[in-house]
């Protein structure tokens, strides 16, 4: 069992997988949004797909045993268990500088694309663009008239984890989302630590 690695409050990190690993995501304190990309370890214009993988699950949420797709429809990572409550989100895109910009932020502002992009430059590797992510704990309800909207989790339990299994060899990307505008890090807009563990 690998220890315990940070995903900082507000920035990202990656590390490479191997096939068969398991990757734990932990939301340590309940209440953090975790986005997550995995990549093709030998080729990174292959990455997981939520558009591939919502035509694949039939679902706007993933369910254990679900296999999430590339973007050429290879299963990437497969969802073996969830205390969540199986509150995560395909929909939303990362936020990034624009984003804060839109929503009244003057100065530069950490975000999740930004944070994508440092986390895989720390291993060397350049992403060719920023995939949609796969944001774990972030409720985003949605209603029959097709509204959605930005809310906190509905259960924050600290230590509720999801865990993956790797289906080839890949790249893993984390970012502990810095939204401190809306509140999908919870009431009190407080952007915290995240914590993941990769196991054999």
């Amino acid at each position: 069992m690998s220890e315990l690695q940070l995903i900082p409050a507000g920035q990202g990190v990656a590390a490479r997988v191997r096939q068969g690993q398991t990757i734990k995501v932990i939301n340590t304190h309940g209440t953090q949004v975790v986005d997550t990309w995995a990549f093709d370890a030998e080729e990174l214009a292959e990455f997981m797909s939520m558009e591939h993988s919502r035509a694949h699950t039939l679902r706007l949420r993933p369910e254990v045993g679900d296999a999430l797709l590339t973007n050429l429809r290879r299963p990437i990572l497969t969802l073996v268990e969830d205390t969540s409550g199986g509150i995560h989100d395909t929909l939303i895109a990362a936020c990034d500088r624009y984003r804060y910009q839109l929503l009244g932020e003057k100065h530069y502002h950490r975000n999740c694309t930004d944070n994508l992009a440092e986390a895989m430059r720390a291993l060397g590797l350049v992403v060719p663009e920023t995939p949609s992510p796969l944001n774990l704990f972030m409720n985003i309800p949605w209603r029959e008239d097709g509204r959605l909207s930005f809310e906190p989790h509905p259960d924050p339990r600290p230590g509720m984890h999801v865990s993956f299994r790797a289906e080839m060899d890949l790249v893993i990307a984390f970012s502990a989302c810095p939204q401190d505008k809306l509140p999908i890090n919870g009431k009190d807009l407080v952007v915290k630590d995240a914590h993941f563990q990769i196991l054999d």
